[in-house]
């Protein structure tokens, strides 16, 4: 569903306005790969957040409390 409604608003956006539909294209890919290093970043804070709540939930998980 998600899909079909991007490919609407792609549509709509290059009937009314071809040529920034044209560089959006392009542009799309640079900004994604600007924007990486950023992703990784987020999911490592995210892995290393989850490391220490876990590391400190593990005596309530082994005695059984919850």
């Amino acid at each position: 569903m998600k899909t079909l409604l991007t490919l609407i608003l792609w549509c709509m956006l290059f009937v009314l306005c071809w040529p920034l539909a044209i560089a959006l294209i392009f542009l799309f890919p640079l900004i994604w790969l600007l924007l990486l290093p950023f992703r990784i970043v987020g999911f490592t804070i995210e892995a290393v957040f989850k490391l220490i709540g876990a590391l400190f939930m593990l005596p309530f998980k082994i005695l059984g409390i919850n």
